[in-house]
């Protein structure tokens, strides 16, 4: 940190109420000294230096305690500044994808010498990304400068989608934290690299997998989003690690069809010492250790609430254990949550 203590500096999500630039113009100014502002984005709130600053870049994986092996995205304010970072240009497919930005969405492209590898995780290629969120951008046009962030949490805790998150994990640790609200998405942005002969989809999110092949053809889905990384494989994108997202209390998953969960989840309820993820129709009690995520007929609801209610379940009393109901399938936004539940619960799954 460069400033004595946290900062936290409350905007609208639309930059409309007074004083919201000036906010922002602080934050930037704290960027560009080699500082850290934690700041929203439509996905997750990030924890943002300047990319281009190896010290400042460093102090993100000090703050978050971070592994040095798990790269970083570089967020830019405009799709035409990713060429001014990675080889983007002339290449068919990111031009296809940078006409969809911003968006939830970020592409793997080789790096140009000026991302120094601190931020890749020695790889030479690097993660870029243009934000939807207005404030995120703003943030990054006041700057002038590419912001390299990961999600703004301790690392291997649930990702942080509102305010409190953030300022749970970094208060002391970031200079500055923006409350810009919480975020639309809920997930962190899907990632796919475009560093091999058929484009691979590395973490899938908002973005989803289906969308990318309606836009590129074939895609391939790399092995680690749905199973653990090989011993001695490296991640190529964050996320990837064995145990990510996870909360104190231990989360067990819990698949099957609708009837077999509800009588699954009828036992368990009456079980005081453990909580309860799960959808609408999967129990008809209700009580504070019951965490709903909204209709299986709306999974977005579901990934919009998901890193909420795995933080809520450490502020509940006398819990050892959280059984977590997962989709029926992996289609659409559900292969994101699936991708995000097994590592939050060390792919500790109960096939029913």
């Amino acid at each position: 940190m460069i400033l004595d203590e946290t900062k936290i500096l409350k905007v609208s999500p639309d930059l409309s109420g007074e004083g919201d630039v000036e906010k922002l113009q602080f934050a930037a100014e704290i960027i560009k000294k080699g500082g850290l502002v934690a700041f929203p984005t439509e996905t997750v709130y990030g924890l943002g230096a300047n990319a281009l600053d190896e010290k400042a870049v460093a102090s993100i994986f000090t703050a978050k305690g971070r592994a040095q092996d798990n790269p970083l995205i570089v967020h830019v304010a405009d799709r035409g500044d990713i060429d001014k970072y990675a080889f983007a240009d002339g290449n068919g497919k990111a031009d296809i994808l940078r006409k969809q930005m911003p968006a939830p969405l970020t592409v793997i492209l080789p790096k140009r010498d000026i991302i120094p590898f601190t931020v890749t995780a020695g790889l030479g290629n690097v993660a870029m990304r243009v934000p939807q969120n207005v404030v995120a951008r703003k943030l990054i046009e006041l700057s002038g400068l590419p912001i390299s962030a990961p999600s703004a949490n301790l690392s291997g805790k649930p990702s942080p989608t509102k305010a409190w998150h953030v300022i749970a994990d970094m208060n002391g640790r970031a200079d500055v934290i923006i409350d810009g609200g919480d975020c639309a998405v809920g997930l962190e942005s899907t990632v796919i690299s475009l560093c091999y002969d058929i484009p691979r989809l590395l973490r899938p999110g908002g973005f989803t997998y289906e969308k990318l092949c309606e836009l590129l053809g074939k895609v391939e889905i790399s092995d680690a989003v749905l199973e653990q990384l090989k011993e001695g494989q490296k991640p190529e994108s964050p996320g990837m690690k064995y145990k990510h997202y996870a909360p104190e209390t231990s989360v067990i998953l819990v698949k099957g069809s609708m009837f077999k969960v509800r009588e699954f989840l009828s036992g368990k309820c009456e079980d005081e010492k453990c909580g309860i993820i799960c959808f609408d129709e999967d129990t008809d009690a209700r009580c504070d250790r019951i965490l709903v995520m909204g209709s299986r007929k709306n999974e977005q609801e579901y990934a919009e609430k998901m890193f909420d209610a795995l933080r809520s379940t450490d502020l509940l009393s006398g819990i050892d254990t959280v059984y977590a109901v997962l989709p029926e399938t992996t289609d659409g936004i559900s292969l994101a949550i699936y991708n995000r539940m097994l590592r939050a619960a060390a792919f500790n799954i109960i096939e029913l």
